[in-house]
């Protein structure tokens, strides 16, 4: 591990990104069916996608009992442009089933429970459980995540459960609430996959990737 202090880059991200006005940047979703769907569908596209895609899904379904009896040619169509669409929408429809069949129509909030579910891993636990139930169990580890959390050193894993794993042993609890949404916002403005700013980047005395990459 690293001899990085997680206050300190907890208080320059704060610094930096306003989490609260920068809602329009992340899923939009209003209920615990919405966020389970939502974050479901985020896989592998952005949430800009997301949030187009969900408006006319969420008129059309606006619940987990009418979207567990939904067409799933109707929802391929819906969803589309959010990528991987054949495989999300036996998901979300086989999810809401799940959750009519075993959690009576609610969404579960528990995390043994929500891995169950198709198309549900950690990451999606861990944002469902934060952002419906405000239940802080773990850090939802996406790409921007994996990505600033391996340059600054403080993992050296890959598969994300390990890195969340590094992540929640370096944090303190009150920390991890913030901290996927703080990673996720430098990931998209500064520390890019291809060409990350790191002249522009109020941790680059701190990381890995900034000191090893030096002119």
């Amino acid at each position: 591990m690293t001899d990085l202090d997680p206050n300190t880059i907890l208080s320059r991200l704060r610094s930096r990104y306003d989490l609260l006005n920068s809602r329009d940047e992340f899923l939009h979703f209003r209920n615990p069916y919405e966020t389970l769907i939502a974050t479901i569908l985020s896989a592998q596209t952005t949430d800009r996608c997301v949030n187009m895609v969900t408006r006319e899904l969420f008129m059309k379904y606006p619940d987990v009992a009418a979207l567990s009896e939904a067409p799933v040619q109707d929802v391929e169509k819906l969803i589309h442009p959010t990528g991987f669409f054949r495989t999300k929408a036996r998901n979300i429809i086989a999810a809401s089933q799940m959750v009519m069949k075993e959690f009576d129509g609610r969404v579960p909030d528990e995390m043994d429970d929500l891995v169950r579910l198709p198309g549900v891993g950690r990451k999606t636990a861990n944002i469902v459980l934060d952002h419906a139930f405000s239940k802080t169990v773990g850090i939802a580890v996406d790409t921007h995540v994996r990505r600033v959390s391996m340059r600054l050193g403080l993992t050296d894993e890959s598969d994300p459960d390990r890195i969340e794993m590094d992540l929640v042993r370096f944090f303190p609890k009150e920390f991890w609430a913030e901290i996927n949404g703080l990673f996720i916002l430098h990931g998209r403005r500064v520390c890019t996959a291809r060409h990350p700013a790191c002249d522009n980047c109020n941790l680059a005395d701190l990381c890995r990737y900034a000191s090893s990459n030096k002119m």
